[in-house]
């Protein structure tokens, strides 16, 4: 294994004051891997004051030093080195009630999740791997260490982190580490919502429709309003899949977009209850996608999600249903109602949404590059879309003789004018128009008098 010299260069230091050092975790399981690590972390015999005494010519990053890591700036960046620790039992599903330094690595590493995770390696003393992480590796398995259902009691995130390094690294969860995945998923419920709502947000870029639906119960404990879509036959000629199914196949068609990829794994949570069916058991759905905006929000709120993307997802969920086509006039109003970001990714939802039913005879999706390129042509002709973008503004009315809430009226019906193709956005005919309403409108208050 092959390690940069910044990370060398802190490994030597420690073992040159005595002190046995490992490169830990992560970043030995990716350079398993033949994957380039992201960060590295360093674990030691040396206790914190020893390392910062080793240290004491660097500038050190201290905020972790009561759970025995200090982080050393580098020119590669922060490596943060952390004492060989025990600890004892997770009462509260999270926190250890007690954490003791030891001077062995292969205690440190019996404390670790998964064994692939739990591999340390010095350049000096080569490979310490007491369960077994790297032919875990090789056989593609994910293993808890020790004693599953322990691990995750200790802390239920361990469950989430689990189906994302299984989707991620594409392994397969090994029976009965997955069994008591599942059977430990109630725990979750003991997290706090925002590491819940981040270890979500990491997974859902990494997500293939198979893995949703491998992992759909674990999910489903986290957000419970998943758990009706499972298996649930939508009882439409138009689908093939069950309402979950359909789902994880449009959350992994959009792009690797968060914002995407909350709104299409959220966008039908909403059918379960505005489910019908006709005379002839033909399923039907009236208002589910209001209503699945309506759920989304509710589950985004409950999951501490930042503002600006709950409402924009729930905005996307609310339109998925917003017939879309290749008319000029029509797209040209969704712009300037929703915004260029808005349409487009709504363009994206739909598209997915469509090629995702799984009946083989997909709709026409040629609509999408017909849409595209009309929506390509309006903005690349510059065209008002707001009332920012008309050639008349405020100023101009207000010389009209315009006044009060009549200004901004005048404004939006000129937008209207110009969106519609009656009126050209040119600053003549806009203030003609303009003129021409004013006269009318007092002439009407005149005869009312």
């Amino acid at each position: 294994m092959k390690l940069p010299e910044f990370v060398l260069a802190c490994l030597d230091a420690l073992e040159n004051a005595g002190f046995p050092a490992y490169a830990v975790g992560g970043c030995v399981r990716d350079a398993c891997l033949g994957l380039q690590p992201h960060d590295y972390d360093i674990c030691t015999a040396a206790l914190p004051e020893q390392t910062e005494a080793v240290f004491a010519g660097k500038k050190l990053v201290l905020s972790g030093e009561k759970h025995g890591t200090v982080g050393v700036v580098t020119e590669g960046g922060v490596v943060e080195i952390t004492t060989f620790r025990t600890e004892g039992a997770y009462r509260d599903n999270r926190h250890p009630d007690w954490v003791k330094f030891v001077d062995c690595v292969e205690a440190d590493l019996a404390r670790r999740d998964y064994t692939v995770n739990a591999m340390a390696y010095s350049p000096s003393r080569g490979f310490a791997d007491p369960f077994g992480g790297r032919a875990d590796l090789n056989a593609r398995v994910l293993r808890a260490v020790g004693d599953p259902e322990q691990r995750f009691q200790e802390d239920s995130l361990r469950i989430l982190r689990g189906v994302r390094f299984a989707v991620k690294y594409g392994l397969e969860v090994d029976p009965s580490t997955k069994a008591a995945m599942e059977a430990q998923a109630r725990l979750m419920d003991n997290l706090a919502r925002e590491r819940v709502f981040d270890e979500l947000c990491n997974l859902l870029p990494l997500v293939t429709a198979e893995g949703l639906c491998r992992f759909a119960s674990i999910l489903a404990a986290v957000i419970p309003e998943l758990k009706p879509m499972i298996g649930f036959d939508q009882h439409s000629p138009h689908h093939a899949y069950d309402l979950y199914t359909h789902t994880a196949h449009v959350t992994a068609a959009v792009p690797e977009n968060l914002t995407l990829r909350w709104a299409a794994l959220l966008h039908d949570t909403g059918k379960i209850p505005t489910f019908t069916r006709d005379e002839t058991g033909r399923g039907h759905f009236y208002g589910h996608a209001q209503k699945s905006a309506e759920l989304a929000d509710g589950i985004l709120r409950r999951l501490k999600a930042p503002t600006a993307l709950r409402e924009q997802a729930v905005l996307l969920i609310g339109q998925h249903m917003t017939k879309l086509t290749p008319d000029r006039k029509l797209l040209r109003r969704r712009v300037s109602r929703l915004g260029w970001e808005t349409v487009e990714n709504l363009l994206l939802l739909q598209e997915a949404d469509m090629g995702s039913k799984g009946t083989g005879t997909p709709e026409d999706m040629a609509q999408f590059r017909q849409i595209r390129e009309v929506l390509a042509q309006i903005r690349g002709e510059d065209a008002c879309l707001t009332v920012k973008d008309l050639a008349v503004d405020g100023n101009d009315l207000l010389a009209l003789g315009y006044q009060g809430r009549a200004v901004g009226q005048t404004l939006n019906a000129l937008l209207e004018q110009v969106l519609d193709e009656t009126l050209p956005n040119r600053r003549s005919a806009l203030l003609e128009y303009a003129a021409q309403s004013r006269k009318c409108a007092d002439r009407d208050n005149a005869e009312k008098r």
